[in-house]
């Protein structure tokens, strides 16, 4: 049933979906901004799927960029507003909803604030559970399709005149790069509004009920925290399925921020034969043994945590730290067609330089 989200989801969705975020996903700063706004000025609804009827518009709202701090990015909670209005303009009409591209630190609200602003409706559907790279591996399917979408982007540094707003029409795999530079050129990162598709298709392609698992373990998290770390971390695991796959001290960092808007690198913990690898681009992609062995793969649910039981960026992850290492197998999650589909790991694939089609198909 659908139902008006509230203050206290602000903090079950920030706290639930920064364990899906992967060590991505945006900030915990920015999705408190977008959801108490949203909460306080209008009256976000969730709905869920089987509320929708079939010919309705859905949009995905995403946000693109490098979530690791390394740029001087600003964005505004109204841009997100606008990259939906503009959509809704070039697509001559009503958006019913928006789904969200990913869980994440702020990006399980970015659908927030347009359905308080435009009235649009919050749907309980996501392009991908956990935080990815690329729009690609959030856009239900469309990533190999030759069908003309609309894709927006707005936003950018104000101070540095860096602020564009951007409506594009073409193929999906043509016009993402297009918003990845603008994301770049922006600063760093950039509101979107993109690939408005009817229902029906949505109910077939997106990962459903997404947004409410996020706050489930949100609410977990809550009820845990006054028992201290190790209770969180027993809801976490208890809550999603999922568990601790390695745990020690970082001895390494190397994320770097490219020019196609992403941050790249390898953390490393522990070391010798107890050494573990994860390769990140943005988010968590990949983890190795110290035998070069794969532990876990994307789509896999892979989350660094500190010894709180709190979800950490990947920027955040420095020498010294003792963390955990998360995990939830694939097989344990709702899957989008995205992130069953082979088009969209080749370009992930050559920035990593490792492979994943195949661990994560399999």
């Amino acid at each position: 049933m659908s139902r008006i989200l509230t203050l206290q989801d602000v903090d079950f969705a920030i706290k639930g979906g920064s364990v899906f975020a992967c060590g991505g996903g945006g900030w915990v700063e920015h999705g408190r901004e977008l959801g108490t706004m949203a909460v306080t000025i209008g009256r976000p609804e969730l709905v869920s799927m089987d509320e929708v009827a079939d010919d309705a518009w859905i949009a995905t709202a995403a946000a693109i960029g490098a979530p690791g701090g390394l740029t001087d990015w600003e964005m505004l909670g109204m841009d997100y507003v606008k990259a939906a209005s503009l959509l809704q303009d070039a697509l001559g009409d009503k958006l019913y909803g928006l789904i969200i591209g990913q869980n994440g630190m702020s990006s399980t609200l970015n659908a927030w604030l347009p359905s308080a602003v435009l009235g649009t409706k919050v749907i309980d559907a996501v392009g991908d559970i956990r935080a990815h790279p690329t729009g690609d591996m959030g856009s239900i399917g469309m990533a190999n399709s030759t069908e003309q979408m609309i894709q927006t982007a707005v936003g950018g540094n104000r101070a540095n005149h860096q602020y564009i707003e951007l409506v594009t029409r073409g193929a999906t795999a043509k016009v993402s790069p297009i918003l990845r530079k603008a994301s770049d050129m922006s600063g760093g990162f950039i509101a979107s509004c993109r690939n408005p598709l009817r229902a029906s298709y949505v109910r077939q392609h997106a990962a459903l009920g997404g947004i409410s698992k996020a706050l489930s373990l949100g609410q977990a998290i809550c009820t845990a925290e006054p028992a201290g770390g190790s209770a969180v971390v027993d809801a976490i695991c208890k809550q999603t399925n999922g568990q601790i796959l390695a745990s020690g001290k970082v001895t390494a960092n190397t994320l770097r921020y490219t020019d196609e808007a992403f941050d790249v690198g390898v953390i490393e913990i522990g070391s010798g034969a107890n050494l573990v690898r994860i390769h990140v681009m943005n988010e968590h992609m990949a983890v190795e043994n110290a035998q070069g062995d794969r532990l876990a793969t994307y789509p896999d649910v892979i989350t660094t945590l500190n010894m709180d039981g709190q979800p950490l960026s990947a920027s955040k992850v420095l020498p010294g730290m003792e963390i955990l290492v998360f995990h939830i197998e694939k097989s344990k999650l709702p899957l989008s067609s995205s992130v069953i589909d082979p088009s969209v790991y080749p370009h992930v694939e050559a920035t990593l330089g490792i492979p994943l089609k195949e661990y994560a198909l399999a």
